[in-house]
C-alpha cells in the first residue's frame, strides 16, 4: 500500500509527481531543490543558501511523514557544479549526522529545474 505525502511547508511538486510516497515503512522523498514553500521562487544565490533550503524543505517532508533526518538511509544529491560539493557536503553534514550515516551518490548534472544549483533526493524508513 503506498500513501502521498504533501506538506504545505515544502514547495509544491512543479510536475506531475507527489512530495513524497510512503510504501510501507518507506519514504520516497523527491528531489528538492531551494525553492521557498510559501511563493515557488527560489531561496539564496549562493550554493549555501540553497543547500540550507534544500534541507527545510526535506526536513518538512520527513517530519509530514513522522521521520527526521536519522531515519535516512538514502541520500542522492545533484550539483549543477561539482565544485560545489564541499560546500553541500559541510551543510548536508549538519543534518544527516547520525551513528549510520545513509549511503549517498553525488552527481554533477548540466541543469537543474528553475536554475537550482542543487537538488537532493532521500529514501527513509522508519
Amino acid at each position: 500500500m503506498k500513501k502521498k505525502i504533501s506538506t504545505p511547508n515544502a514547495p509544491a511538486a512543479i510536475g506531475p509527481y507527489s512530495q513524497a510516497v510512503l510504501a510501507g515503512d518507506t519514504l520516497y522523498v523527491s528531489g528538492q531543490i531551494p525553492l521557498d514553500p510559501a511563493t515557488g521562487t527560489l531561496v539564496g544565490t549562493t550554493i549555501e543558501e540553497q543547500a540550507e533550503q534544500v534541507f527545510k524543505n526535506l526536513g518538512a517532508i520527513l517530519t509530514e511523514a513522522g521521520m527526521t533526518f536519522d531515519d535516512v538511509v538514502k541520500a542522492t544529491v545533484l550539483l549543477n557544479d561539482i565544485g560545489d560539493f564541499a560546500a553541500v557536503n559541510a551543510i548536508y553534514g549538519k543534518y544527516l549526522c547520525g551513528e549510520v550515516l545513509p549511503a549517498r551518490a553525488a552527481f554533477a548534472v548540466d541543469s537543474l529545474p528553475k536554475g537550482a544549483l542543487v537538488e537532493i533526493e532521500l529514501i527513509a524508513v522508519k
